[in-house]
């Protein structure tokens, strides 16, 4: 039996035992996918990553990510925890960019002196508009919840989610995913994760309080979501949710499932596209071995 090495992060926290969980595994090249999805579901964290090599390809890294169903194209808590995993502790380095090579692409993660790092994401597209009748028993509200000014919207920035506006944080609290009328949707779309989002929050510096459902992939709700977010940011500046063509937001979720995380989100639209970031703090939380 063969050992493999290791790290479990908290990602998107702002304390350690906060944001969303994460496990990296090292050197993985030689591991079938099989294999990896066996382990993913074992850790059975929201993703699992796993680093193929030490060394760069093509300027980048190359990491595949597991949910514990399937593997995914791209998922932003894993790019961002892996990029800070790669910096800290195969490069011992405190700044510069680590690029990742992601089935969806290369995602390039810088670190900025407060320690956020901060992931470019691809360009979001726009896809399917939706009915709030057709939302609201998926999340157990009255239509009255939803913020009608703007649309339900499939958007993607390498992994497509439904962004929902509701109108109150108390809407927000009170959603309860109801899952088969879930189920029966989502075999309908290309986005399986919804993303509801309403702009109150618990704590005065933050402007955003968001929740993500995500049992499609093994995970009832997610405490952080870097690509759910991300699609966010692009659907706000699109929409023109806060009047301008740029925003600059700190955004709160996890709150409802005992893990309290802080995304941050730049975006801005130019003559040719919505150029997306998200960030937010990693924390080293674990190191262990695998035996496989």
């Amino acid at each position: 039996m063969d050992k493999l090495t290791f790290n479990i992060l908290d990602v998107f926290a702002e304390t350690p035992m906060a944001g969303n969980q994460l496990a990296v595994f090292r050197q993985a090249e030689t591991l079938e996918s099989i294999v990896m999805q066996r382990i993913a579901r074992e850790i059975n964290f929201s993703e699992t990553t796993f680093i193929l090599s030490n060394e760069p390809r093509q300027g980048g890294f190359d990491v595949r990510i597991f949910t514990p169903r399937e593997e995914v194209p791209f998922a932003g808590h894993p790019t961002l925890g892996t990029a800070f995993l790669i910096q800290r502790e195969m490069l011992k380095r405190e700044s510069g960019e680590i690029v990742l090579n992601l089935k969806a692409g290369q995602i390039p993660v810088s670190f900025d002196a407060q320690g956020h790092g901060w992931m470019r994401q691809m360009p979001p597209v726009f896809g399917v508009q939706h009915s709030v009748s057709s939302l609201a028993p998926v999340l157990g509200l009255e239509t009255s919840d939803f913020d009608e000014r703007f649309p339900i919207q499939e958007v993607s920035t390498g992994l497509p989610f439904f962004i929902v506006p509701l109108k109150t944080l108390q809407a927000l609290k009170a959603a309860k995913l109801n899952r088969e009328k879930y189920f029966d949707l989502v075999q309908q779309t290309e986005a399986k994760g919804i993303l509801i989002f309403c702009p109150q929050s618990r704590q005065p510096e933050n402007q955003i309080s968001v929740r993500v459902f995500v049992e499609y992939y093994g995970i009832p709700e997610d405490p952080a979501t870097g690509s759910g977010n991300g699609c966010l940011a692009g659907y706000l500046v699109k929409q023109r949710f806060f009047g301008g063509e740029s925003i600059a937001l700190r955004v709160e979720q996890g709150h409802e499932i005992g893990r309290p995380s802080l995304l941050l989100l730049k975006a801005r639209e130019t003559k040719s596209e919505i150029a997306v970031s998200v960030g937010g703090k990693c924390f080293l939380v674990a190191r262990g071995e695998f035996t496989v």
